[in-house]
């Protein structure tokens, strides 16, 4: 394979909740220990970056790589509404020097998925006092570190609450017609739940759909004894068109915030994007799955310097709506379709479009055979390079993720990793995929 130039950002990714361990004032740390919870398991020490980072960023810089993405916790630093914990800034602080000493270009995110607890009692991403809220976050965490930075993310993945409704939306006419079929046929118990699963794939995040769908009415008393309110509206809920809307204005509130501060800063988001692709008789769905999925974000993102390009499979629409996964098809742990050509073909749908840089957020793979994730690296770096070839402004590539981490609801069991980690330990173990992916840049 070719090498990248020395000035591409190769790296690899993180998230604050699924790394670092004990963020005990986030909206996700409280709905991981409720009765009525939807997630697996707790987070609890997760891999204990909080206080490893050191080693994580060392071991990612000997591989060859240049670039780390990561993200602030706003429940760290904003603990309780109006109040910002110093000891919590400097601690982020010393995670961006880190990364310098070892010669690796920080990538922040500000915000990636988790949420302080008491946003949610505000209503969450739908109340409109979040946009205020982030803004001021933003400003906060800007103005003391702001000087460290040259590319900052603002939200990740801002269009998954869409792309959760939407699922839901299927899993619901799935169960419907998995249940008359139970009825006309006599279907096995086994039948509808193999059913069940095959909507998660459809989301490039870690839930448990059939949990969240039928633990509504018991989890109403709980979380207004949490939060305050019987509806807990976090990021990766299913999010109304208003709430999408919220979501764009945070976005812009908090690019306003940061360029009034540091104008030479490079602002974007990233967003969840598949390869969207039309099957006999799906043009009209599909054009109407990307619209929803991307272009309708357009306006809100063209004042932006770079779009976050993150991809992970395809999603093939047809007459009825999106096609289920070829039963011969490779599928990773977590039910995604193995195909990682997926990202070529999203990065050239997107530069349509968007004009700025175009930077590979996300791109990995969870499979327990680390010679798969070695070959879907390949397939998808070779994608990237034949873009760079062909003229489009690809500056950076993240596999999703550094480490084995927590996959949000489904916990431990999706291993994304490009270093192990033995969590009685916390001892870590590069793969092989590590080293083949450093090998990828000149150095």
């Amino acid at each position: 394979m070719e090498k990248f130039t020395s000035d591409f950002m190769l790296g690899a990714a993180t998230a604050a909740h699924q790394v670092e361990g004990n963020n005990t004032n986030s909206d996700c740390w409280a709905l991981e220990h409720m009765e009525h919870t939807s997630y697996l398991e707790p987070s609890l020490d997760a891999v204990d970056h909080y206080h490893r980072y050191e080693e994580d960023i060392r071991l990612l810089a000997e591989s060859g790589m240049n670039a780390y993405r990561f993200s602030i916790e706003w429940a760290r630093i904003e603990p309780q509404e109006g109040s910002f914990d110093e000891a919590e800034t400097a601690h982020y602080r010393d995670v961006i020097r880190c990364c310098k000493k070892y010669g690796i270009e920080p990538v922040v995110t500000l915000h990636h998925f988790s949420s302080p607890k008491w946003l949610i009692g505000k209503g969450g991403w739908e109340a409109e006092s979040t946009v205020a809220d982030f803004e001021r976050y933003v400003r906060y965490i800007i103005d003391a570190l702001g000087s460290e930075l040259r590319y900052v993310c603002t939200i990740n993945e801002a269009n998954m609450g869409i792309q959760v409704a939407a699922i839901a939306k299927r899993y619901m006419q799935q169960m419907m017609a998995a249940q008359a079929a139970a009825s006309a046929q006599n279907a096995t118990a086994q039948g509808v739940t193999a059913k069940k699963d095959s909507a998660d794939g459809t989301v490039q995040v870690g839930i448990n759909l059939a949990k969240m769908m039928e633990g509504e009415k018991a989890t109403a008393e709980e979380n207004k004894k949490i939060f305050g309110v019987e509806k807990v509206e976090n990021f990766t809920s299913m999010r109304t068109p208003n709430g999408d809307l919220i979501i764009m204005r945070a976005h812009e509130a908090a690019r306003h915030a940061i360029k009034e501060l540091y104008p030479d800063i490079k602002v974007g988001l990233t967003l969840s994007l598949h390869d969207i692709q039309t099957a006999e008789g799906g043009t009209e769905a599909a054009a109407k799955e990307w619209a929803d999925e991307f272009t309708h974000y357009l306006p809100y993102i063209a004042g932006d310097d770079f779009l976050g390009v993150q991809n992970y499979t395809r999603s093939v629409i047809g007459a009825g709506g999106q096609l289920p996964i070829p039963e011969d098809a490779e599928v990773t742990q977590m039910n995604y379709e193995f195909y990682p050509e997926a990202l070529e073909h999203v990065i050239r749908r997107v530069a349509e479009d968007f004009k700025g840089e175009l930077i590979v957020t996300e791109n990995g793979i969870a499979t327990a055979d680390d010679s798969r994730r070695v070959e879907f690296v390949q397939r998808a770096i070779t994608g990237v390079q034949n873009c760079i070839k062909d003229g489009l402004p690809v500056k950076g590539y993240f596999y999703w993720s550094l480490l084995d981490n927590f996959e949000w609801q489904k916990g431990y069991s999706m291993t994304f990793g490009l270093i192990a980690v033995d969590r009685s330990t916390q001892t870590r173990t590069p793969k092989e995929s590590l080293a083949f992916l450093g090998s990828l840049r000149k150095a």
